[in-house]
């Protein structure tokens, strides 16, 4: 215990302070340097005085604000108090002693049961699943340089004219954009340069599950070994796309893939000089042209890289495609249905220009595109918005076709998929009325049942202008 001396006496410090200041008032009638001491002690103990009993009253303020004690006052105190109240809304405003508005709790999302069979053995293709519209489409390869002056950049989606995009929506026979366009003799690269190695490997896959990682954007989600078939294993490519430098953060994450290219299923296919340089856009590639990357595949499923797969990918097959009779199999949005809402939260989001999303927005109303109405029986699809982070398909001529013109929707405008999948699903339907394409756009809920989802890497890309 600290002791505090005066004169011969010590005094404990836990006798108060009050009881010190009148000590020293005291003893200060008793000569000049007891007087100077006493002061001097006087003020210490004066201070330490003001000091809590300043404190107490920090302390009660506090408590009052916390607890909202009510308490009685009279007469002038009460009213200052309320002149006080009202000086402070005048100044503040009167939101500013509101309480803060909660963050309302994220709305939680989860699977559904799918009834997949229990084994891949077995497995037949149905017969009649072939009994689809056929027609030949072929791509255009290269791009001469037009007449004139104008200097020209070769273009990955080419220079398509409006007028051949157009044209292009018709289910016949035809040669039309769909990537991979290369300039005229001499210019360099339009993107997307892979491989030969690679290329060779592509060509021999039947059944293809893809993904990619651009800009090192996300983590490596390995497919879910246990849960995937030997038969699988074996007739099944899984093939990531990555970027040199999404490569070299996989390498620091302990991701090296070995002798053969491989990490875990995945086998590592390096694409150099990406075509575009929204990253995002430049994922758009193997999301929908996965007919033109492994040329003789018969179906392919997508995945985003958020996602790890955990179903037999044989199985998604049967029980999206072949039971169905279906071409084409994605899921609808968790919450949005209707493009309205998509364009607006696009915005809110500033997932892109905002300028650019009123331009493609206005241009696809001013081409047919209406307003979303679950009430009509007649609607061709049960939703305007799907969740493009999981898509199946069958690669006939029109899924084909479909794929090529999604694409170049995203190619011409925004890489906001979402805002051009019903666009061109409904602009399709409309100019080939005798040629059904056979789309199954499923639950939400079984797209979850799937694959797991995890949240992307802390940093994410920037929002394209």
């Amino acid at each position: 215990m600290a002791l505090y001396r005066h004169s011969s006496e010590s005094i404990p410090e836990k006798r108060g302070i009050i009881g010190a200041v009148f000590k020293s008032l005291d003893q200060s009638k008793h000569g000049l340097r007891v007087v100077r001491r006493g002061t001097r002690f006087g003020r210490i103990s004066i201070r330490r005085f003001l000091f809590w009993m300043f404190s107490v009253a920090v302390l009660f303020s506090i408590y009052l604000a916390v607890f909202g004690l009510k308490m009685q006052f009279h007469g002038n105190m009460e009213r200052g108090i309320s002149s006080l109240k009202d000086v402070q809304k005048d100044f503040l405003g009167s939101d500013a002693l509101a309480q803060p508005k909660r963050k309302p709790r994220r709305q939680q999302f989860y699977p559904c049961e799918v009834g997949f069979l229990d084994s891949v053995n077995n497995l037949v293709e149905p017969k009649d699943y072939a009994n689809i519209t056929q027609f030949s489409s072929s791509y255009v390869y290269r791009e001469e340089k037009p007449f004139g002056n104008d200097p020209f950049e070769p273009r990955f989606g080419g220079h398509q004219t409006l007028e051949e995009r157009e044209k292009s929506f018709y289910a016949r026979n035809q040669t039309i954009h769909c990537g991979f366009v290369k300039g005229p003799e001499g210019y360099s690269s339009s993107g997307f340069d892979l491989d030969e190695k690679d290329k060779s490997y592509m060509n021999t896959c039947r059944v293809v599950v893809s993904s990619c990682i651009f800009g090192s954007s996300d983590f490596l989600r390995r497919p879910a070994s246990k849960l995937i078939s030997e038969y699988s294993k074996k007739n099944v490519c899984f093939v990531m796309f990555v970027d040199d430098q999404t490569l070299l953060r996989l390498s620091a994450d302990r991701n090296v893939p070995d002798e053969r290219g491989y990490i875990g299923l995945w086998r590592i296919v390096i694409v150099r000089n990406l075509p575009y340089k929204d990253m995002r856009k430049t994922g758009k590639v193997p999301k929908f042209l996965s007919h033109r990357l492994f040329p003789s595949s018969r179906y392919s499923i997508w995945l985003d890289s958020k996602m790890r797969l955990q179903t037999d990918p044989m199985l998604i097959i049967e029980y999206f495609l072949w039971r169905t009779r279906s071409e084409y199999a994605i899921s609808n949005h968790y919450t949005r249905h209707c493009v309205w809402e998509e364009v607006l939260q696009n915005k809110r989001l500033n997932k892109y220009n905002h300028t650019a999303i009123d331009e493609q927005f206005i241009f696809y109303q001013s081409d047919g595109l209406t307003k979303f109405d679950p009430s009509d029986l007649n609607t061709p699809l049960p939703s305007y918005v799907p969740e493009g982070s999981f898509i199946v398909r069958a690669h006939t001529p029109m899924s084909n076709l479909f794929s090529c013109l999604w694409f170049n929707e995203v190619d011409r405008f925004t890489s906001r998929d979402q805002l051009s999948f019903a666009y061109t699903f409904l602009k399709l339907k409309r100019m080939n009325p005798d040629r059904p394409f056979f789309l199954n756009m499923f639950k939400d809920c079984e797209r979850r049942a799937l694959a797991k989802l995890f949240r992307h890497r802390a940093v994410s890309l920037p929002p394209a202008s």
